[in-house]
């Protein structure tokens, strides 16, 4: 199984950090962010690892190279423009081949076990729901009985991780340009295409730098 990481944002609410690193590269502990992704795969097993950029793209393969020190084979997917979330995976397509793959947000830090995700995809769509977290207190979506729905009134939401297992059908009859991952997966859920799992471990967006502030006391407290 293929794994893709979404490198491709430009890390705004990071500034001054990203005006000149982009977001992957931003160091928490002391390392990348995104080198804490390329070791949790390689030692989950993936191997072969798809990486889309935009914003300073350039730095991440100098930095990250072919893979080789990290136990993997790195491709990657550069977009002139961003082309969000559903975009950059679909302009991705060619390069993750035709059987579902796992995507990892770039800007997320976790001890997540991604090993988990290697197993056969019962659907369109296999997501990994978090607690929500204070900055985003009305969550996105609801996970009864392994299955994702989107968010009824009242019902016990959580908040999508930025990791996923999606199967390529997901994307079909979309075109190029850039269009938001979001409308398929509520699409894929109105037909029960889409389980789900709550994880159970630590996770932070980190889109801020009081969030990477949290990464690092989280690092600290492992050591």
């Amino acid at each position: 199984m293929k794994a893709m990481i979404l490198a491709a944002g430009k890390g705004e609410r990071l500034r001054p950090l990203t005006l000149h690193t982009p977001k992957p590269l931003i160091r928490a502990g002391g390392v990348p962010l995104i080198e804490y992704h390329l070791r949790a795969l390689a030692a989950a097993g993936f191997t072969e690892i798809v990486i889309n950029h935009a914003w300073l793209g350039q730095q991440i393969e100098d930095h990250l190279g072919d893979g080789a020190r990290f136990g993997v084979s790195i491709q990657y997917s550069a977009e002139g423009e961003p082309l969000e979330t559903g975009g950059g995976i679909f302009k991705a397509l060619p390069l993750l081949g035709d059987k579902p793959f796992v995507v990892v947000n770039g800007d997320i830090w976790t001890d997540y076990d991604f090993a988990g995700l290697r197993q056969p995809l019962a659907g369109q769509a296999h997501l990994v729901l978090v607690d929500n977290p204070a900055h985003h207190p009305a969550g996105d979506f609801s996970l009864s009985d392994g299955h994702v729905q989107d968010a009824l009134p009242g019902a016990d939401t959580l908040t999508y991780s930025g990791i996923a297992v999606l199967s390529p059908t997901l994307f079909d009859g979309s075109t190029a340009g850039a269009f938001k991952l979001a409308p398929l997966l509520r699409t894929a859920m109105a037909a029960g295409a889409v389980t789900g799992e709550r994880l159970q471990g630590q996770w932070v967006d980190v889109g801020t730098h009081e969030r990477l502030a949290e990464v690092e006391l989280l690092i600290k407290g492992k050591h």
